[in-house]
């Protein structure tokens, strides 16, 4: 080997060795979370496998994807770990218990293990129980809130969590990053599908 090929070759070595960590760093950071890698940050496995039935009962796939395909389980993990403080995280924990001690009442098993048919019958007895939340202006709740039920609340989590990924926000919404004029007279048939934020 000439000299010049070597220190070609030990530059090329150096300069990998050196941006290497940067790459991994950023493949590892926009890589898709694997249903069965997923480690839950705060919820055992149990309840993890909880959170993951309850959505995709919720919003299963169809022609659009479903809760499970934008990881809606694992934002809500995230968000209990991270958001949540001491009693909320204890609550959510207890509400998952009792929750699969009414399905195995209704139907002899936790949600979880439910088939579809239990699961979907389990879920319209607890959506005529659950209560209502109030409709809202600019994100503000008109009128006092009577309190809604877990079922209700994880409901409206799993729902915020797939409305606000970015799958739904640019391939189911309709999504224009940078909006042209404003029309505020238009027949609404004309607007068509809802938009993203």
């Amino acid at each position: 080997m000439d000299r010049r090929s070597a220190l070609r070759k030990t530059s090329l070595f150096a300069g990998a060795t050196v941006i290497m960590p940067s790459i991994l760093s950023m493949l590892q950071s926009c890589k898709e979370v694997n249903r069965i890698d997923y480690t839950p940050e705060f919820f055992s496995l149990e309840e993890a496998g909880f959170l993951a039935a309850f959505a995709d009962t919720i919003l299963p796939k169809t022609s659009t994807p479903g809760a499970l395909d934008v990881n809606a389980d694992v934002f809500i993990d995230k968000v209990v770990a991270n958001v949540y403080d001491k009693k909320g995280q204890e609550d959510f924990k207890a509400n998952i218990s009792k929750f699969n001690d009414e399905a195995k009442s209704a139907h002899g098993n936790a949600f979880a293990e439910l088939s579809k048919e239990d699961k979907n019958a389990f879920l319209s007895v607890k959506e005529k129980k659950g209560g209502k939340f109030n409709s809202g202006v600019w994100g503000t709740a008109v009128g006092e809130q009577e309190p809604v039920s877990f079922y209700r609340s994880l409901k409206s989590t799993v729902l915020w969590a797939y409305f606000s990924s970015e799958e739904i926000g640019k391939n189911v919404l309709s999504y224009d990053p940078i909006p042209g004029a404003y029309l505020g007279c238009i027949p609404l048939e004309e607007v068509g599908n809802k938009w993203s934020l």
